[in-house]
């Protein structure tokens, strides 16, 4: 009995494309490159950040020289950097146990004070105003929360 042969050949077809020679590759890759490069530079970025509120103006600190010129509804401070943590109250003179420079009252009575420190804004500016503060908060064994300060909105 004979046994079939079953490695016969099958013929093979090439579906590939022709090589591409490596020199076309090489210019393909600089002008993708470059291409790139240039376009993110030209193309104008959205006006919309993500920090921003859309009805809130960001105004330099630094331009402030006295405290009529805070508006209310404003926000003044640095948003290139997130902060997480927010507070509302009454910015008042003063440290609490020799923590911060001034003393965010809230809501909840004298417990629920809070000790302000900023590099970035004079808090004298907004001594008496009803804020919200957004910045930092920093360990302290002498106050109960030490916050340094990134961005002051004025709520009226």
């Amino acid at each position: 009995m004979d046994i079939p042969n079953l490695n016969s050949p099958v013929p093979v077809i090439n579906l590939s494309s022709p090589p591409v020679s490596k020199p076309i590759l090489i210019i393909i890759t600089v002008l993708a490159l470059s291409l790139g490069f240039w376009g993110s530079r030209l193309i104008p970025r959205s006006s919309n950040s993500t920090l921003q509120n859309k009805n809130a103006l960001i105004i330099n600190p630094d331009n402030l020289t006295s405290t009529n010129q805070i508006e209310s509804g404003k926000v003044y401070g640095n948003l290139s950097k997130a902060f997480k943590d927010t507070a509302t109250g009454t910015i008042e003179k003063g440290s609490i146990n020799g923590e911060g420079t001034h003393i965010l009252n809230r809501q909840g009575g004298p417990t629920q004070r809070a000790s302000l420190t900023s590099s970035v804004i004079d808090l004298d500016l907004f001594v008496g105003k009803n804020v919200q503060v957004t910045g930092e908060t920093f360990a302290s064994t002498k106050t109960s929360w030490l916050l340094d300060v990134g961005t002051i909105k004025i709520l009226d």
